[in-house]
């Protein structure tokens, strides 16, 4: 069977099972979203294994982490929320919202989360009563297939269609089919590499795709370093620094540089010396393409193939910049944990470098400041292209939605006109929905004058 068909068979059965699944209530609707959730919370660990060991990147202990965090997360945070039926009563409008299903989403998924974001994208799309049917990554098209038969086994256990949820099975994975997905499907969510994201775009169904990362960390003067620097590190390394959500550059005063890499080197990263950046930045991204074979791997593994020795528990690998932007390729988004390190004299310099980086590679994505001056996290606000900035925080885990910020949980983090996507936030539940809105004419509200109008 070519592409196309083996596509329209499993959009049938989508068409099929999404049809029934419609006429569920809000409360059996919930019921089936919290049961593929925690099925995939409960084989959290087993998952994150294959995952590890079919891609042969990121890091166990943090996938597991990924797993089972979202699941939980997300979940927490739909729990509650209206998605079928009548949704949101306006009654000085006089507007009434009713949520409908889009249909049939197809969801291309990275090889960085094969879990996670297969997992994510299916629960909003059940919350709102949608089928989907899931495009695995080739390099992890085993460990996505195995996630959508859990969440499979989940929907029978409760007596839900099975087949709102489908994957492209690993035979028939192939960039043909995950074309013909995007071409059939109601909705796209491509959740990948922009050339993924730019063929979900271009196949004339509305979609949502994810923007380049390359996360700005700027640390200001008044900034608390003993609790920045581990958060830093933290992010920068979690799973091996795969996520577009991870810390990639530190901007710090020059006034503190001393301090910030002394805190570096306590919390486990390895300041490189002068004599290994230049072998290190060749190695990082030999004749200016990041070295697809480095991403994913540890710090240790990283000095090693660019020739020095690092402690094998490091970290992180921290680098000093020759400049921002296009100063140093080092700039740019870099898929395993090394840090780029900046200096400023004013928090607008600072702020003038995180800006250079992002118009080198990463406009939309996200930022993060270490700061308690209102007047400078404004300031980074107002002048940096992204869709979230996150304060005092941890931006992988953080940007992506945490319990300790407002940011909606999520797999996909949209990133607006600057990345060339249709959203400029995280992509949830209501963006798969189509709302119609019943309005109640009022004759006892009055009709402006032109005068009151134009004054």
């Amino acid at each position: 069977m070519d592409a196309h068909d083996y596509i329209a068979d499993l959009i049938a059965k989508a068409r099929v099972a999404q049809k029934e699944f419609e006429t569920y209530s809000q409360e059996e609707v919930d019921k089936v979203v919290r049961a593929i959730g925690k099925a995939i919370y409960d084989e959290g660990e087993p998952l994150a294994k294959m995952a590890v060991e079919e891609s042969r990147m990121g890091k166990y202990e943090d996938k597991i982490l990924k797993n089972k965090g979202k699941a939980m997360a997300v979940w927490n945070y739909l729990k509650d929320k209206k998605s079928r039926g009548i949704i949101e009563v306006d009654e000085a409008a006089g507007i009434v919202k009713v949520a409908h299903p889009m249909g049939v989403i197809g969801a291309i998924a990275p090889v960085t989360n094969p879990v996670m974001t297969p997992m994510h994208n299916c629960m909003i799309a059940v919350k709102c009563a949608n089928a989907i049917i899931v495009a695995p990554h080739p390099s992890a098209k085993l460990t996505g297939m195995k996630t959508c038969e859990i969440m499979r086994a989940a929907l029978k256990e409760v007596g839900a269609p099975v087949d709102i949820i489908q994957c492209i099975e690993p035979d028939m994975v192939t960039i043909e089919s995950s074309g013909e997905l995007m071409k059939q499907a109601d909705v796209c969510i491509a959740t990948g590499g922009p050339g993924m994201v730019t063929a979900a775009y271009s196949s004339g169904k509305p979609a949502y795709g994810v923007g380049a990362g390359n996360m700005q960390c700027i640390v200001d003067f008044d900034a608390d370093i003993v609790d920045a620097v581990p958060k830093i590190v933290r992010g920068r390394c979690y799973d091996n620094g795969v996520l577009c959500t991870c810390e990639q550059n530190t901007i710090c005063p020059e006034t503190r540089y001393d301090e910030i890499m002394a805190e570096f080197e306590k919390n486990g990263a390895a300041v490189v010396k002068d004599e290994y950046i230049d072998i290190l930045r060749e190695t990082l991204f030999p004749e200016g393409s990041l070295n697809k074979k480095l991403v994913g791997l540890s710090g240790y593994e990283i000095a090693k193939a660019a020739g020095f020795e690092v402690p094998a528990d490091t970290k992180a690998l921290v680098v000093k910049a020759k400049g921002a932007g296009k100063a140093d390729i080092l700039s740019k988004e870099k898929l395993f944990p090394v840090i780029a390190i900046y200096t400023y004299k004013t928090w607008e310099e600072g702020v003038g470098m995180a800006l250079a980086n992002l118009e080198y590679e990463g406009k939309g994505h996200s930022s993060v400041v270490h700061s308690f001056t209102k007047e400078h996290i404004e300031y980074a606000g107002v002048t940096l292209p992204v869709s979230r900035l996150l304060v005092n925080g941890i931006g992988s885990s953080g940007v992506g939605g945490a319990y300790s910020n407002g940011f909606v949980p999520t797999a996909t983090l949209g990133c607006g006109s600057w990345g060339n996507n249709s959203i400029s936030e995280n992509l949830a539940y209501y963006h798969l929905m189509n709302i119609s809105r019943i309005g109640y004419t009022d004759n006892s509200k009055p009709t402006p004058t032109p005068e009151e109008v134009w004054g």
